[in-house]
């Protein structure tokens, strides 16, 4: 069974890896992200990475998987800025309070599809100006839901989660294999 991972995402692929799964291609979709009026996060997230697998072309025995992460902050969803200044709003929103980082799994294989969201708690610490201009400079805040990354230098800003830390970064890679093992792809000792 061939794999393709329907993210441009280093991280997503790093993720895989740990879990000992490579994929056969990437194929990154192209779809509007932008939320519906009055959309709730996790109803937003799970979409969203539905949308992408569906968006991705393959073959009727080509496994495709896909992922979305959203930060919400209550209601309110926050995507991946658009600009240091949105970041900067992002960030201060955020600041010294608890947040949830919301990653949906989907997978397709044929016109089967499978789909999980992880819902993670996390708390960010109460940023100084000089903090937050300093991680602004890093522009580690791009392409980042929330406009940050645990796993970069805003890790440092994140005294407390609970739930999945690769969840945040990303894929939750357990319930990612749970997903895989339920399509039929081979893991661990079942791929040997």
């Amino acid at each position: 069974m061939k794999l393709i991972l329907g993210s441009g995402s280093p991280r997503r692929k790093e993720l895989l890896a740990q879990i000992g799964v490579m994929a056969d291609e990437i194929r990154p979709p192209e779809i509007d992200e932008t939320p519906h009026k009055g959309e709730l996060p996790r109803p937003y997230c799970a979409r969203m990475a539905i949308e992408k697998v569906q968006a991705v072309p393959a073959a009727p025995d080509e496994l495709v998987l896909c992922a979305d992460t959203t930060v919400a902050l209550g209601r309110r969803i926050l995507g991946k800025p658009e600009n240091e200044k949105e970041a900067a709003a992002f960030l201060m929103a955020l600041s010294g309070r608890r947040h949830r980082v919301i990653t949906a799994v989907a997978l397709k294989l044929g016109d089967r599809l499978w789909e999980r969201d992880v819902v993670t708690a996390v708390k960010m610490k109460s940023l100084s100006d000089d903090e937050l201009n300093t991680y602004l400079q890093t522009e580690d805040w791009r392409g980042k839901a929330g406009a940050y990354g645990i796993q970069g230098a805003a890790g440092a800003f994140i005294p407390w989660i609970s739930g999945s830390f690769t969840g945040v970064v990303g894929l939750p890679v357990a319930e990612t294999a749970n997903l895989l093992r339920a399509a039929g792809y081979p893991l661990g000792k079942d791929a040997s």
